[in-house]
């Protein structure tokens, strides 16, 4: 088998609506990769490190949403992500989906699962809000947030270093590789740096509460014990909302869970959507 790169997976595709780029690779069941909403984030960047295992079991599309990575850029009132999942899926003509997003990403599939379910055969959540305050939420801003802010009003080396150790629960993560990696990404693309901050202060992705209960696919909520973006206990709300849903909480972990315990994670989500 190939060695699969950034650049050898690297498709395009207009929908009706939207420019899109995305990763393809491998066979078999459909499964979309829904990246976060940190500066320099990208299908690639929040899942290189799994494409290879599931692209061995699934047929992988990781996507950039619009106002991300290679894709077009977007104000915040114009911004439907929720939306643009659903074109891709229809467009591509995948069917039913089993479908994994991370922070942002994770929120964007729970509407899609309870906007269009037709589409979506699992969900599965990484360190995704639960859409309202929860009892051990801190007032105000959470670290993490904070740390992210700054990385997209000023960025640079030091700002983006910050992010990634906040993101991150072991600091044997944040490579002067990584914090170059995600610098150039920001700075190469500001029109997503200003499309970012048109929408400072307001919610990435809204979820109706009184819709959580209708999603009945199997769901599963896996985040971080350590997560100081956004508490653990998230999961724990949207389990209880979701009839037909489990959580994995992983100590040691930060918001990354899919980065710092990759084989942990790959291994979870595969028997998941497998044996459901």
């Amino acid at each position: 088998m190939a060695v699969l790169t950034e650049e050898n997976t690297s498709k395009r595709i207009k929908t009706k609506n939207w420019d899109i780029h995305y990763h393809e690779s491998g066979q078999g069941q459909p499964l979309v990769l829904v990246h976060g909403g940190g500066p320099g984030a990208c299908g690639w960047s929040n899942f290189h490190p799994n494409i290879p295992y599931l692209s061995e079991h699934f047929h992988v599309f990781a996507i950039d949403l619009p106002g991300w990575g290679q894709s077009q850029s977007v104000m915040y009132d114009q911004r439907d992500n929720s939306g643009v999942l659903a074109e891709f899926i229809e467009t591509l003509g995948l069917g039913k989906v089993a479908i994994i997003g991370n922070s942002m990403g994770g929120s964007s599939c729970i509407r899609l699962a309870y906007e269009r379910p037709e589409l979506v055969s699992h969900l599965i959540t990484l360190g995704s809000s639960s859409g309202t305050p929860g009892l051990f939420d801190a007032a105000g801003l959470t670290e993490g947030v904070k740390a992210l802010e700054a990385a997209y009003f000023n960025p640079g080396p030091e700002s983006m270093r910050n992010f990634i150790a906040t993101m991150a629960f072991d600091t044997r993560h944040v490579t002067d590789e990584f914090v170059a990696e995600r610098v150039k990404a920001t700075t190469d693309r500001m029109d997503h740096v200003k499309g970012w901050i048109s929408g400072h202060g307001k919610p990435m992705v809204r979820i109706d509460q009184t819709k959580l209960p209708e999603i009945k696919i199997p769901t599963l909520h896996v985040h971080g014990r350590d997560d100081r973006t956004v508490n653990f206990t998230a999961a724990l709300h949207l389990s209880r909302q979701i009839p037909n849903s489990r959580v994995l909480i992983v100590n040691r972990c930060g918001h990354w869970v899919q980065l710092e315990h990759s084989d942990e994670f790959n291994r979870s989500v595969t028997s998941f959507i497998k044996g459901n």
